[in-house]
């Protein structure tokens, strides 16, 4: 009997408690909001493609596979957050080096050589505007080896004591990569030393002579004045005495005898 009267208390709990339930207002469920897509990473840029399709840049690529810059370069654009500013000289900038010549330069220098025409962060070229009042500007070579840029009306001068050019156009410019032709090989100071060569005048123009103008032909009768053409008797004067003569002069043939009058 005890547990006949117990079944039935828990069976009188649990339907109140489902009664009740039934009821009760039920809560909206809970919506979680979406967890946003992560962000692409950027475009793997391998720069050996690029400097081979654009150009012609076949000497300093085959200078940056020589010295492995190229693999520090590589490394520098794509697993950085700072990206790469590359400046590249073309094929002609190479054969038209003289003085000073980069065959007496040991395995160390060409390498330094080499990252001193990168900067280690991304520049578009309305960026340069700022970095002209910056003063001088590290490259990847580090210590002394810095550059100077002037942004004149849109045109970038880049200096390095040994050279001075301007970025001739750009060749890729999307970040985290930037590289940009220019037309001579940048020269380190701390390769090439401060005894700089002071550049050679351009030669003068030649003077243009003074020609004298022609004077005019003189007269025939230049220096000879009135006195002197009256004297001299004209053709039609001489011309008029000797009719004269020659009619006075009569040759009269008679009997043998000549008589001239």
């Amino acid at each position: 009997m005890g547990s006949t009267k117990i079944l039935f208390i828990c069976f009188t709990v649990l339907m109140f408690t489902y009664s009740q339930s039934e009821t009760l207002p039920k809560s909206p469920p809970t919506i979680l909001p979406p967890t946003p897509a992560p962000a692409p990473a950027p475009d793997y840029v391998n720069l050996t493609e690029l400097l081979s399709v654009a150009g012609p840049f076949s000497n300093f690529l085959k200078l940056l596979e020589q010295t492995k810059v190229i693999e520090t370069l590589q490394n520098q654009a794509n697993n950085t957050g700072e990206g790469i500013t590359l400046f590249v000289p073309k094929d002609k900038a190479f054969t038209s080096l003289k003085k000073p010549s980069l065959s007496n330069l040991t395995a160390d220098e060409l390498k330094q050589l080499c990252l001193f025409h990168a900067l280690p962060h991304y520049y578009s070229l309305s960026d340069f505007k700022n970095l002209s009042s910056a003063g001088p500007v590290n490259t990847l070579a580090g210590g002394t080896y810095t550059l100077n840029f002037t942004d004149d009306s849109g045109t970038v001068h880049i200096g390095s004591g040994w050279t001075n050019t301007v970025v001739s156009s750009s060749v890729h410019s999307t970040d985290p990569v930037a590289i940009y032709q220019v037309n001579k090989v940048l020269l380190p100071e701390a390769i090439f030393g401060t005894d700089i060569p002071a550049p050679v005048p351009a030669p003068a123009p030649a003077p243009v002579p003074d020609v004298a103008p022609v004077a005019d032909a003189p007269d025939a009768d230049a220096g000879k004045g009135p006195a002197a053409k009256a004297s001299a008797p004209s053709a039609s004067h001489r011309i008029s005495w000797w009719s004269v003569w020659r009619c006075l002069m009569v040759v009269v043939v008679s009997g043998g005898f000549v008589v001239v009058l």
